[in-house]
């Protein structure tokens, strides 16, 4: 398997989606460097916990189909994505500078991209009402 999404699978074409599977295989690399320091290793942890929930949170409210569900576990993932972002600013002491700018610039996509396509969602949804 090369790890990418199925083309098959219009998640596959959800560029909010693939933005944050490339997050999760990016922070490969970035868990060797965050791993040498004993501060690191902790964040690592919840790092790769917190990338993992927004694309877990993606792929299951889209299995589930686009009704009420949808939007709240694009909310879910949306969080994730902020506390991933701000465990990124929180590395600053331990990452390169320009790690943390792709990093943090890809996670504000993600959040832009997951805030929109909620509220779009969220009023497909009342128009159905």
């Amino acid at each position: 398997m090369d790890g990418k999404a199925n083309s098959t699978d219009s998640l596959g074409n959800y560029r909010v989606y693939l933005t944050a599977r490339q997050l999760f295989d990016a922070f490969w690399d970035d868990s060797e460097i965050l791993g040498r320091d004993v501060r690191g290793r902790e964040l690592v942890r919840q790092q790769a916990r917190s990338l993992d929930s927004i694309c877990a949170n993606i792929e299951e409210g889209y299995g589930r189909g686009f009704g009420k569900e949808w939007p709240q576990y694009l909310c879910i993932a949306r969080g994730s994505a902020r506390e991933s972002r701000g465990r990124y600013e929180r590395c600053a002491r331990l990452l390169p500078a320009e790690v943390l700018a792709e990093r943090t610039s890809a996670l504000n996509q993600v959040i832009g991209g997951l805030t929109k396509t909620i509220l779009t969602a969220e009023r497909k949804l009342a128009a159905k009402r």
